[in-house]
């Protein structure tokens, strides 16, 4: 639906929101959405919108794994008071999709505001446009009016940042997300160009960015809350994306989607044709970086002989911290090569099958689960903080 105040040029709002209390959030929600049209802009009465959270895992509200409870119900009832039907859906990659709501309290908002609660269960597949020509997502994703992306700002250990993008990665059915990691997995270009095939599928008509409080370090589930301060929102998700990133001081060098997005040159992929709104870019930039997780390669581009001979080197892995491993077998079942096995009541790794997803540490909910780097990338990280520290 085209809203004439941003149509032409892909526009993020940003506004801040300095706490979850519930009227700050609701108020900052329709500050937010002004400049855009406000919901009636997105919506129309009598759709059927799906409301699409980040539901990573089983964590309460305060670790900021999930998408805020808070965040979810405002935007419930402002689709409500546009006179549309709120769904809130996600498939979460391992887990229950009942148990992991209730924990972040998301059930308990549907419960209260009427919203349905829809698990993925059932996928369609569609032709792709590009280098995947069939990909199954979620019905209730496909078939929904409408669609308002829910992202949580995070960092990722393996894509350097989770954002509007990634958050519709959970639009891929359960454990056939280990199917996608096999074969994106192993080539961090090759998984950003899937998830832009998938955004390209089915985009949202809105997205709503929860970075009141973020992610930072070892996420998307293992790392630090981090008091941010804002809510964002924007018709694009590709420039949503990057508008995000400059705000947290990440380097476009890392962020591997959006240069993907450049390179097929999509809308929202250059910041000169991007219009911001609200609160100015000067006053929303975080005083400093986020910390980012450590780079997971610098195997990209070298010959096959040389990735294999060096690859220990190269590349991080996963290890297990024996004193925080409960032995639950999340892991091992949620292993996209099964690199993963229990053998005399310990955890162990086959490196030679690990395709270094950390679907394992994304995945634990003990964090159990630590990175090691390679020698050779251990050095090369260190001299890419030098270099990004301004001069």
């Amino acid at each position: 639906m085209s809203n004439p105040l941003v149509s032409g040029m892909p526009t993020v709002s940003i506004e801040s929101v300095p706490t979850y209390e519930r009227e700050q959030v609701a108020s900052g929600l329709r500050r937010l959405l002004e400049p855009l049209g406000g919901m009636a802009a997105f919506v129309r009465p009598g759709e059927r919108v799906l409301l699409k959270p980040n539901l990573l895992m089983a964590k309460p509200p305060e670790a900021a794994v999930t998408t805020h409870p808070e965040v979810v119900r405002a935007v419930i009832l402002e689709v409500q008071r546009a006179g549309a039907i709120p769904l809130v859906g996600d498939s979460p990659g391992v887990g229950s999709y009942k148990k992991i709501a209730e924990k972040c309290g998301i059930a308990a908002v549907c419960a209260e505001t009427g919203a349905e609660l829809v698990e993925f269960r059932e996928a369609l597949t569609v032709k792709g446009s590009g280098i995947f020509r069939q990909i199954e997502l979620a019905r209730p994703y496909l078939e929904a009016d409408r669609i308002i992306n829910l992202p949580k700002l995070k960092t990722h250990e393996m894509m350097t940042m989770t954002c509007a993008v990634k958050n519709l990665f959970g639009s891929v059915v359960g454990t056939a997300k280990a199917g996608w990691h096999l074969k994106a997995g192993a080539d961090r270009e090759l998984f950003a160009r899937m998830l832009l095939e998938i955004y390209l599928i089915r985009q949202p008509e809105l997205t709503i960015v929860d970075a009141i409080v973020a992610m930072e370090g070892d996420g998307p589930g293992s790392g630090d809350p981090r008091q941010t301060g804002l809510l964002l929102a924007g018709d694009n998700a590709v420039a949503v994306d990057l508008i995000v990133a400059q705000l947290a001081g990440i380097p476009r060098r890392l962020l591997f989607v959006e240069q993907a997005a450049r390179k097929l040159n999509l809308p929202g992929s250059d910041r000169t044709g991007i219009r911001t709104v609200g609160l100015p870019l000067e006053r929303a930039a975080c005083l400093a970086p986020f910390r980012l997780p450590p780079l997971s390669d610098v195997q990209f581009g070298l010959p096959r002989f040389l990735k294999n001979r060096l690859r220990r080197h190269l590349t991080t892995r996963p290890q297990v911290i024996p004193e925080k491993c409960v032995l639950c077998g999340i892991c091992r079942d949620a292993c996209p090569p099964v690199a993963i096995t229990m053998e005399r009541g310990r955890l162990r790794f086959d490196y030679r099958l690990c395709i270094r997803c950390f679907c394992c540490r994304e995945l634990c909910p003990h964090g159990a689960l630590r990175v090691e780097e390679g020698v050779i990338l251990r050095l090369v990280n260190r001299l890419s903080k030098i270099n990004d520290k301004p001069r």
